[in-house]
């Protein structure tokens, strides 16, 4: 199909917004070398009209498929697109070491940038996982030149994503790792290992140690999978110029983020939104009923992202004084479960007012103050962990909202269900437990699930956390009982009348979080795997409790 019949027919099949496009000239393969003499492969998608602004993406995942679209997509509404490999991918030169060489490379396609005869001094930003990192690592840098960003299920920083409750994502990380190195093995022989069902991948995720993980999974070693392995404390200097955190104060640009309440990098997108917002800038912030790979994500993010250029890029006025699209508002969300849908509202999180429900006697959960009453308990053995069943995961196939009936009826799940209600009950924002936890052993995990029970009594998870336990992070009391927070996934979600509410105490979630070998075992190490009973307390000294925002006066839903 010819480009421009093939843009036109995307543009109508995704609904975006209404452009004319106009012819296109692309030129691939242009060589842009970086200050230590690599060359970055690059593409370049030029529009028909004169003084164009420019969209750079960076990205490691080759400059062909559906990158090729979007650099049409485009360069068919008046922009210059420029596609780039990282370096070690796509044909650029260098060796691919996950988050090290984005900003100087990315300044150095800059410089590179405004060098060319069609610069018009106009940048902005387009940008899906790992390329939103490559964003924020030149953000900064960029100054008044960067016009406007669209950062799509991204951070600025990945550390504590990886490091999620210091546990280790597991999942997360041994597949993005696989997902990698299959981008260097023949086309065929991937398609037959995705058409078995990935056993190698399904084997690595199950092996210890885990430093030997990345071989059993791919059959070759990865570098930065055994350095996160290696460097995973909180102090760890590996991660400072891994992170662009600390810089995302000083962006002015104005950004778009568009993410999903299933996505892995929720959490630590929303804290790069609350630092823009303290900042001073006004964001606009996008969440839906999406995982990492929904195909409903990607359709979001085009129209999203498209407008939000379309907006910001215009010549004048300038950058960061531009007032929002008419009909927009700064946060737009949808609301999971029975009479839910699309809100519009002014900033996040909204006003809510922080209820907690008790973990009672005899599987209960309530508003109602706790009881006296005798601590559940329930046996952990990392030789047979606890299994994840949906959720945040990187293979979208897989994530999101499942019936967690099968994992509920285990016998190390303790579950505590509300009575049917007798109205709905709306929950939108940061929620979070504290769970008070006896261990017989001083190393543990506590992994807690907020699920929707249906009227047919299938369990739907909504959101949920998990964390490590170590004697010096959560010290003991007098009598072994330790109060551990744990901070859940941000959510949206209307429960419906009669439905209830189920909390899941658990101690593992594998293979999403790696297991806990209850040693004290360093990560990459540990094979020594010992079990052990775990006491959940819930009374009045002890009041285990799931915590959630609840929104009293619901806005009207509306359509996306």
């Amino acid at each position: 199909m010819p480009g421009r019949l093939l843009t036109r027919v995307a543009a109508v099949l995704l609904r975006l917004p209404p452009s004319r496009p106009g012819p296109v000239r692309v030129t691939r393969d242009i060589p842009v070398r970086t200050r230590d003499g690599v060359v970055l492969r690059t593409d370049h998608y030029a529009p028909a009209v004169p003084d164009a602004p420019t969209v750079l993406i960076r990205t490691p995942y080759g400059r062909g498929g559906p990158l090729r679209l979007l650099g049409r997509l485009l360069a068919a509404r008046g922009r210059h697109a420029v596609i780039q490999a990282c370096r070690g991918t796509g044909g650029s030169g260098g060796t691919f070491a996950p988050l090290v060489h984005e900003r100087a490379d990315g300044v150095d396609t800059l410089d590179w940038l405004r060098r060319q005869p069609w610069w018009s001094g106009r940048l902005g930003m387009f940008g899906i996982s790992y390329q939103g990192f490559a964003q924020w690592a030149l953000a900064a840098d960029a100054g008044d030149e960067l016009h406007a960003m669209v950062a799509v299920v991204t951070a600025s920083a990945t550390r504590d994503s990886t490091y999620a409750g210091e546990s280790f994502a597991l999942d997360t990380v041994l597949t993005w790792a696989e997902l990698l190195h299959a981008q260097t093995v023949p086309w065929l022989a991937r398609q037959y290992e995705l058409k078995r069902g990935q056993p190698r991948l399904a084997a690595g995720l199950a092996h210890l140690p885990l430093a030997d993980a990345d071989r059993v999974a791919t059959g070759v070693t990865i570098p930065f999978f055994q350095e996160w392995l290696r460097h995973h404390t909180p102090a760890a200097a590996y991660w400072r110029e891994r992170v662009f955190a600390d810089r995302v104060a000083e962006v002015r640009a104005p950004v778009v983020m568009v993410t999903g309440w299933h996505d892995i990098f929720l959490p630590a997108q929303l804290d790069d939104h609350a630092t823009l917002r303290a900042a001073g800038a006004r964001p606009r912030l996008v969440i839906g009923p999406w995982t990492h790979g929904s195909p409903g994500l990607f359709v979001a993010a085009l129209r999203e992202g498209l407008a939000w250029l379309d907006e910001h890029l215009a010549a004048a006025p300038p950058a960061g004084q531009r007032p929002a699209r008419a009909g927009s508002a700064p946060v737009r969300l949808h609301v999971g479960g029975p009479g839910g849908g699309w809100r519009d509202l002014p900033d996040w999180p909204p006003p809510t007012v922080e209820t907690a429900w008790h973990l009672h006697p005899g599987a209960e959960l309530a508003v109602r103050p706790p009881i006296e009453s005798p601590p559940d308990e329930f046996r952990y053995d990392p030789a047979d962990p606890t299994p994840s069943l949906g959720g945040p995961l990187l293979v979208g196939k897989r994530a999101g909202p499942v019936d967690n009936r099968q994992v509920e009826a285990r016998r190390d799940v303790l579950t505590y269900t509300s009575a049917p209600l007798t109205g709905p009950v709306e929950v939108i924002g940061p929620v979070r437990a504290e769970i008070h936890v006896r261990g017989e052993l001083p190393h543990l995990d506590v992994f807690v699930r907020l699920c929707d029970v249906d009227r047919r009594g299938r369990s739907w998870n909504v959101c949920d956390g998990l964390v490590r336990v170590t004697p010096d992070r959560f010290p003991a009391d007098s009598s072994g009982v330790r109060r551990v927070p744990v901070a859940l996934w941000p959510t949206a979600y209307r429960f419906g009348t009669g439905h209830r509410l189920r909390v899941q105490v658990a101690g593992g979630a594998h293979p999403r979080w790696a297991r806990n070998p209850g040693t004290g075992e360093p990560l990459g190490t540990a094979v020594t795997l010992r079990a052990g009973r775990r006491q959940v307390l819930h009374d009045p000294a002890h009041p285990s409790a799931l915590l959630l925002p609840i929104v009293h006066s619901a806005p009207a839903s509306s359509p996306i």
